[in-house]
């Protein structure tokens, strides 16, 4: 059985997501083990108590710095012996160390069509802009912020009028769709990063991740 930690700050839509996913068998032979959270609060950290999933609050307050905050952040995910680590809304910016100590087996999903987008209030960003297409990304973790390779995306459309609330529901609902689905991928041994470049069955994805069009 392989071993998913997952990392939140927040309501934990995304974990629930998983959890599902491996309970109806969309993510098979793997069970989320842990959910750590740096906020005591974290609605995430209830969802996981409530199938009895193992939590841990972290609070970045206890600590000097980043990078001592992140040894110890490793320290606990390490208990549970991830194959796979998950950011699933997890609001810190993490250090180059901690980044490489999980590179290539630490996945980002990111409410926007990567490289556009990076960082913060994406959805705000693409109304203003006027832009009739949004989306999400799910992409392999590296030093550079929402920077790794992507592997899927998802698009969905942005009306006339749309407010921000109505964006994030439709952008969260192709979330739990494909963030499940790039899990298995990568646990099934089909998706693996190699040279700075995400490779699902042996073939080298496109700066848009699979499927994506020309």
């Amino acid at each position: 059985m392989k071993s998913i930690v997952v990392l939140l700050s927040g309501n934990g839509s995304n974990l629930q997501a998983m959890i599902d996913a491996c309970q109806e068998g969309i993510i098979s032979n793997a069970k989320v083990t842990a959910v750590i959270s740096n906020k005591a609060d974290a609605y995430g950290l209830e969802r996981a108590r409530k199938v009895g999933i193992a939590t841990v609050h972290l609070p970045a307050g206890d600590y000097q710095d980043r990078e001592s905050y992140d040894q110890a952040l490793a320290e606990q995910i390490d208990r549970f012996e991830p194959d796979l680590v998950i950011l699933a809304g997890f609001m810190r910016i993490l250090s180059d160390k901690f980044v490489r100590h999980y590179m290539g087996r630490m996945l980002n999903v990111h409410p926007s069509l990567l490289p556009k987008y990076t960082g913060l209030h994406t959805h705000q960003r693409a109304i203003e802009a006027g832009d009739k297409e949004h989306g999400t990304s799910v992409h392999f973790v590296t030093e550079e912020l929402d920077g790794g390779p992507v592997i899927l995306q998802a698009k969905v459309p942005i009306f006339d009028g749309d407010s921000v609330e109505e964006v994030t529901a439709r952008v969260q609902e192709q979330e739990h769709r494909i963030y499940p689905l790039v899990a298995n991928w990568f646990l099934q041994q089909r998706l693996t990063m190699k040279g700075g470049k995400a490779v699902l069955d042996g073939e080298t994805l496109t700066e848009h991740g699979y499927a994506a069009e020309d």
